[in-house]
């Protein structure tokens, strides 16, 4: 290839790819943000003198506030466009990171990460927005699979980013906060200023990338109002499944998020190295399975067909996970189980490509709308997890085997649930 058609290639091709890399980091400092609230959970139920059960009740707080206006946000967003909308998504969510530095007791607290989870709430089905009008159909999953992988990539670092800062720098879990909270204002500025809500208003693109972009994406329609679109979105045979197919998930990584340093610190030991270490490997593991997860999904899909390219691939990576989760409640050796845990974490988060490329297919124009109800789903199993994992804790006997076995349950039944969905069936045509 000449100097002049390499110019001319990346030219016509390279806007998107900065769409992709804000999105990115956007994840990125999403999993930084909530990752850092886990981490610090020792040192912050020291200084307030808080519970494990109160401590349950901050972390699902952020997550009932996040339930409650996910679809909602979603549904602006569809309408709006994901310019303005995700604009006001991170300030508000940045804002509520550093005044969680401010809190000095249960109720600020419970308060702070109430309103914290309602900032952020609609912020990845808002990108899911993003990705379907400036994301080519062929590229989505590998999209899809790089987007989660730099949140977990973020996720798994933080615990080693945190405890370098309180033990090697000295810092408080306050001053912590804020600094992370000040990372999501940099992205605004950045966002606002460059990303168009479509490709067709950005005056970068040139017209071979938008033509790549626009030949299988689903043409502009009329937007649904009333009782009619929700009872069609609830009432879709797809809706339930993708929905329940997904609670697995997001229980499971809200437990690594919030009680899995406990669990290795109480069930086996470990020091302080160890914890910084298996406490992030779930995350760090993750980034593989996102990516390869991807890549995965567009090969079999392409293969395959879209049943077996996503619900086939779906259900095999979480029956891999929900056998791994229940393995790591027999094993003795502390570094195995916890490897385990994470290789079911990992499993399930190769499964994240395919269930939000599957709600690309089946949302087409209300793709925002559609992967805003799955992730409700996810977002109400985040609520309910650790509390779960307390009131086991506390009604038997502070056995930890409980919590995974009933996550290695939910994934097997996650699995169940793929296989009733049809990706070629749009709910709204």
């Amino acid at each position: 290839m000449s100097v002049t058609n390499r110019v001319s290639f990346f030219a016509a091709t390279h806007v998107r790819f900065g769409v992709i890399a804000l999105a990115v980091a956007l994840a990125m400092v999403t999993y930084l943000d909530r990752a850092c609230m886990g981490t610090c959970a020792p040192d912050i139920m020291r200084d307030l003198h808080l519970t494990k059960g109160q401590m349950s009740w901050v972390y699902s707080a952020f997550a009932l506030a996040y339930a409650l206006f996910e679809i909602p946000t979603a549904w602006w967003a569809d309408r709006r466009g994901t310019r303005h909308v995700l604009t006001r998504i991170v300030v508000w969510w940045s804002a509520f990171t550093m005044l969680t530095a401010a809190a000095f007791n249960f109720g600020v607290l419970l308060v702070t990460s109430f309103l914290f989870g309602a900032g952020e709430a609609g912020a990845w089905p808002s990108v899911a927005r993003t990705f379907s009008r400036w994301v080519p159909r062929a590229e989505r999953g590998r999209v899809q699979g790089i987007f989660f992988s730099g949140a977990h990539f973020a996720g798994g670092v933080t615990p080693l980013i945190v405890i370098w800062l309180t033990q090697t720098m000295h810092l408080n879990w306050r001053t912590v906060f804020i600094m992370f909270g000040m990372i999501g204002i940099v992205w605004v500025v950045v966002w606002f200023r460059w990303f168009r809500n479509d490709p067709s208003e950005h005056s970068q693109v040139r017209p071979e990338e938008l033509a790549k972009i626009v030949a299988d994406r689903a043409p502009v329609g009329t937007h649904h109002e009333g009782w009619a679109y929700w009872k069609r979105l609830l009432g879709h045979p797809n809706t339930l499944p993708l929905c329940l197919m997904y609670f697995p998930n997001s229980y499971a990584f809200y437990f690594c998020i919030t009680w899995l340093p406990t669990y290795l610190q109480e069930k086996h030991g470990m020091d302080a190295l160890q914890l910084g270490l298996f406490a992030g490997l779930p995350l760090m593991l993750s980034v593989g399975g996102d990516l390869f997860g991807g890549v995965t999904t567009d090969y079999v899909t392409r293969r395959f067909g879209l049943r077996i390219g996503r619900c086939g691939v779906g259900a095999v990576a979480y029956v891999l996970a929900g056998t791994s989760m229940i393995m790591a409640t027999v094993v003795s050796h502390p570094l195995l189980a916890a490897t385990l845990i994470a290789t079911a974490v990992a499993a399930s988060m190769f499964t994240l490509a395919a269930s939000w490329s599957t709600c690309l297919d089946i949302g087409g124009n209300h793709a925002g709308v559609v992967s805003a109800a799955m992730n409700t789903s996810g977002a109400l199993s985040s609520v309910i997890s650790p509390l779960m994992v307390t009131w086991l804790l506390k009604n038997f006997a502070n056995n930890w085997n409980l919590p995974l076995l009933v996550m290695g349950g939910l994934f097997l039944m996650g699995a169940v649930c793929w296989c009733l969905i049809n990706p070629h069936k749009r709910i709204f045509e």
